[in-house]
């Protein structure tokens, strides 16, 4: 196909790292093309050696020749190009400020396009087409257009700055080297700049580093951050519970202590108006007397006075109110034994509160907790979900493992916890003996069992119905106030701390302290014997309720 069907675009000509025409092309051995110095350049910056374009990994860096078919057409394209920027409007490359002017125009001044570090001027379009062309100067090296390249020849020599003294570390000229710097170890600019290309690369790798390190101490603050934040919530949200229910019981009895004193007082009143209106009646009775003695003490006849004497009515009987009395009650010591009750009162009140806001926060805890068959006496029916046990009369043929029950009706869970803290949840209803709690690993499991601490068992049992017992040492009976119908369980490894509480009743039934772990802690659980049928309801392991 010919090129005037098949014309050669500027993109076919650029280099994808300077975005520019191709100098000094070579090509990589993944077929792509770039300008010498920039792969050079790029390789020198990013180990190991990968193709910018398709990212193909050189483990050896590869050896790279000029493409002089490329090259060739490349400088074509170029001079092509540059013919048509000359016979188009030059306005288009005059130089505007900020901009740094060709060096070899005359008159109006364009706008350069690159500045050649041996020359020591910058070229525009035109101008610079013999460093794209000729032979010799092909060698120059040209960099994107600068001014003051004055600044790159030596003040004391006025010539070109082309050696690094690593001695001083200060750029110098050939005369420099044999002169002041003679002693000093000098070596070529590309070298120096090579070695300080390399060390901007390790320092901007260790800066990244850094980054990245306090953006993740960032990140695990943010997290400290919104733990706490989490924690002060779930705090006055418990604190708030807790305090409301305290004022409403102050209020209740405030209520009460009012009600109590206004009684007394209401009842002193209806004393008193019984007694007044007692005391109006004969006063009543009394005046009707008076006035009929008054009018016959009045009359002159003396006949009719004596008459009417003998008639008079009898006086109206009284009641001798010498010692009758209406006595304030007493209200002395009514606000201290208000107050004592309800201090009892709040007491009670607030250990069952706190009682409940600790069995929520240790039920965030929950883990799954399932069943080990092979951990299990032969005795033992474990549910196909592993969540329920019951002991049965008949032995099932199963291989003594060493992880298995040989005498006790024991059995561990399949998950094991040796750090943090967990949690979990075994309803016992309807049941008259049974073993909870947790051990440690290497437990004994074939011969006679001890479930204390000192053998690796941190339990609590109960027998005969309603005979609780923390198997500690020595043994602690547990009073209970209620049955617990579920019992949970929770373990914090770090603290040495296992706990049990009884969940409906949101109260803590008993706990082993200042515990030393260090082996794997399994969930333990014991339905015991069936006792001909009095105890074989099955010990059920539940999910949490977290309902309030």
């Amino acid at each position: 196909m010919s090129a005037a069907s098949c014309p050669l675009t500027e993109d076919q000509f650029l280099c994808s790292i300077c975005l520019d025409v191709f100098t000094d092309p070579v090509s990589t051995p993944c077929g792509h093309n770039f300008c010498k110095a920039c792969i050079s350049q790029h390789w020198d910056r990013n180990v190991p050696s990968q193709c910018p374009n398709c990212k193909e990994v050189f483990n050896i860096k590869p050896e790279l020749r000029v493409n002089t078919f490329i090259s060739e057409m490349a400088a074509q394209f170029r001079q092509s190009a540059q013919q048509k920027a000359t016979s188009s409007s030059s306005e288009q490359h005059i130089v505007k400020p900020g901009e740094v002017p060709c060096d070899a125009c005359t008159g109006t001044r364009l706008k350069a396009l690159k500045s050649c570090l041996v020359c020591l001027e910058s070229y525009c379009e035109t101008h610079l087409e013999p460093h794209l062309t000729r032979a010799g100067l092909k060698k120059h090296q040209l960099i994107n257009p600068e001014e003051n390249l004055e600044g790159r020849m030596c003040v004391k020599h006025d010539k070109l700055l082309e050696l690094f003294c690593k001695t001083d570390q200060v750029c110098v000229c050939m005369l420099c080297s044999v002169s002041e710097h003679k002693t000093h170890d000098v070596v070529p600019l590309k070298e120096g700049y090579e070695g300080k290309k390399a060390e901007l690369g390790k320092t901007e790798a260790e800066i990244q580093q850094m980054i990245q390190k306090r953006r993740l101490k960032i990140q695990e603050m943010n997290c400290s951050v919104e733990l706490s934040k989490e924690g002060a919530d779930r705090e006055i949200a418990d604190g708030v519970q807790v305090f409301t229910a305290l004022k409403e019981s102050v209020e209740r009895s405030q209520a009460e202590l009012i009600d109590t004193i206004k009684e007394k007082q209401r009842e002193t009143e209806e004393q008193a108006e019984g007694f007044i209106k007692e005391l109006e009646q004969e006063v009543s009775e009394l005046k009707k007397r008076s006035s009929e003695v008054e009018q016959l003490s009045r009359s002159e006849d003396q006949l009719h006075l004596l008459q009417s004497f003998t008639s008079l009515n009898a006086a109206p009987p009284t009641k001798n109110w010498t010692e009758v009395r209406v006595r304030p009650p007493s209200y002395e010591g009514t606000v201290r034994r208000a107050v004592t009750q309800l201090g009892e009162t709040l007491s009670k009140q607030m250990k069952k509160l706190l009682s409940e806001v600790q069995l929520k926060r240790v039920q965030q805890s929950e883990v799954e907790v399932t069943l080990d068959p092979d951990t299990a006496l032969p005795y033992l029916i474990l549910s196909d979900d592993g969540k329920q046990v019951k002991h049965d009369d008949v032995r099932k043929n199963l291989p003594n493992n060493p992880e298995r029950f040989k005498t006790c009706p024991n059995v561990l869970a399949k998950q094991s916890f040796s750090s943090g803290i967990f949690y979990c949840e075994v309803q016992v209803k309807g049941k008259t003996k049974w073993d909870l709690g947790v051990v440690r690993e290497s437990i004994n499991r074939k011969g006679k069992i001890s479930l204390s601490p000192q053998d690796g068992y941190w339990t609590i049992v109960l027998r005969n119905g309603n005979e609780y017992q923390a198997c500690a040492v020595p043994p602690v009976r547990l009073s209970l106030k209620s049955q617990p119908q579920k019992v949970g369980v929770f373990v914090d490894y770090e603290e040495g701390l296992v706990s049990f509480y009884d969940v409906d009743a949101a109260a803590l039934i008993y706990s082993f302290t200042g515990c030393c772990f260090k082996e794997k802690l399994y969930p333990f659980f014991s339905p015991c014997d069936n006792d001909g049928g009095k105890n074989s309801a099955p010990l059920i392991i539940s999910p949490v309720n977290h309902t309030e």
